[in-house]
């Protein structure tokens, strides 16, 4: 390892499969040392983690980073949203932690949503409708099924929120993740006691939430992590939060993340507050709002396209009238929680390659669908847009993204985003900046932008045209005929 021109951070990224370390100059944004290490997740009804794991795993990333992580100054969290974990009197997780993706809470999430007056007052409250991803909703499963466990359980807590009180022995969150539970006040930046008492949750078993570049604590003694005692410990926040910050992101500049899922959202000095649930008002993690709407099928469902074709994925030939709209695992953004994946068009003449073309259009026309719901109505919409996670280096994903959208596009070189926001808000408790302008000063969004081509407004036209003709297909239930 070359000497670092600055004092050392360490950014942390724990994700629902793994947990990933930076090692970062904070005078230059260079990553000195990296280290990474799995975490399980559940199958069957229910996504579940045990919460041990994730430390373990940090354990585990930290040390392969070796002396660097020792001579760190400063460490911050990024985490997976949502997540419900209990934990007892001793700060023992009470049952593995329930995750973003665990949606068996969609039954009271419903209820919660009525008993508070309907979606319109949970938007003016909390900037969101709360859906079974909303750790609200997984407290008032777990109640109902597991009342044992909620018995038990003597603070509450987020995925980050855990591992930051295991390095400083308080229990603390952050505006940005808080935002994401259905029971902090967008509107009063505070817990909504009336949604908790709805819910059946003591505020007293909930984290105090740390201010933008408040320092959350300091490392205790008590670990077996590679850092000095009394190394500074930064708030932490959610992962698209930390994303946001690792772009350095301003307000009005889009971002689309191509994962398994997609995620669109942008900086807006507005609060959000969507009625119809379909943009998700969160905080972000220094005082501003990151609007974000979401899209079940993305990388992964046209992956399954290429697969059942026996073909590459960037084997896309153009000129099909075929129209595929990838809804395999249902769809939230349009809202078809039923829906299912759709053909339409076919001709003797249409080839493999028209056919997975075809999805990728179907899942980017989701896609930008959200993007203009997240957007202020003054925000520039000639501006780049921003393509990250693992779909964004894929030519065909750019090239879509690109002909439907009419805008240009920038892939930042920079992978590990959440992780790199982490460490600048880490940096930020030394050198009293603002995370994003440390991300700036790093130029972690450097990367090439792919000029604007002419907007594909035909096929856009087509999607949308049997999007609506086949509506009622796609909004039936499993047991109507």
């Amino acid at each position: 390892m070359s000497a670092a021109e600055g004092p050392l951070v360490v950014g942390v990224d724990s994700s629902t499969q793994s947990t990933k370390v930076l090692v970062v100059d904070a005078s230059t944004g260079r990553v000195v040392a990296a280290g990474q290490a799995p975490h399980t997740v559940s199958s069957g009804a229910g996504r579940e983690s045990n919460p041990r794991q994730w430390w373990d795993a940090l354990c585990e990333a930290l040390h392969q980073c070796g002396e660097a992580a020792h001579e760190a100054a400063a460490v911050s969290i990024g985490g997976q949203q949502h997540g419900l974990v209990t934990l007892d009197a001793h700060g023992d997780p009470v049952r593995p932690a329930l995750l973003w993706n665990d949606v068996r809470s969609a039954p009271q999430a419903r209820r919660l949503v009525e008993e508070l007056g309907g979606p319109k007052v949970w938007a003016e409250r909390t900037g969101s409708v709360p859906g079974p991803s909303f750790t609200v909703t997984k407290w008032a499963w777990l109640a109902e099924h597991e009342p044992e466990a909620v018995r038990a359980t003597r603070a509450v807590r987020l995925p980050h929120d855990y591992l930051t009180e295991r390095l400083t022995g308080q229990g603390t969150t952050d505006r940005g993740d808080a935002s994401g539970t259905g029971w902090w006040a967008s509107a009063t930046e505070s817990y909504d006691e009336e949604i908790l008492a709805l819910a059946g949750l003591d505020p007293a078993l909930l984290p105090r939430v740390v201010r933008p570049g408040e320092v959350a604590g300091t490392v205790r003694d008590a670990h077996d992590l590679p850092f000095s005692k009394g190394t500074l410990v930064a708030p932490g926040t959610g992962d698209n939060a930390a994303a946001a910050l690792g772009l350095g992101l301003r307000p009005g500049t889009a971002v689309l993340s191509l994962g398994t899922s997609g995620t669109v959202y942008a900086i807006s000095k507005r609060r959000p507050a969507d009625p119809t649930g379909t943009v998700a008002g969160f905080a972000d993690a220094h005082g501003d709002w990151l609007p974000l709407a979401c899209t079940l099928n993305c990388t992964l469902a046209v992956d399954r396209i290429a697969t059942l074709l026996g073909l590459d994925r960037e084997a896309v030939e153009p000129g099909a009238e075929v129209t595929l709209l990838p809804y395999l695992d249902g769809e939230r953004t349009p809202d078809l929680p039923h829906g299912s994946g759709l053909l339409h068009g076919l001709r003797h003449d249409t080839t493999a390659g028209q056919l997975l073309q075809a999805a990728y259009d179907g899942a980017v026309h989701s896609l930008l669908g959200a993007l203009d719901l997240v957007l202020d109505e003054d925000a520039d919409r000639t501006a780049p847009l921003l393509l990250i996670g693992g779909g964004a280096r894929g030519t065909a994903w750019q090239q879509t993204v690109r002909r439907l959208s009419g805008r240009p596009v920038q892939v930042p070189e920079a992978r590990e985003l959440v992780a790199l926001g982490a460490a600048a808000q880490a940096a930020g408790l030394l050198t009293g900046e603002d995370p994003a302008s440390v991300a700036r000063r790093w130029n972690t969004a450097r990367g090439p932008v792919l000029e604007a081509v002419e907007r594909d407004g035909a096929t856009l036209a087509r999607i949308a045209g049997v999007l609506s003709d086949a509506a009622p297909l796609l909004k039936r239930e499993p047991d109507q005929h």
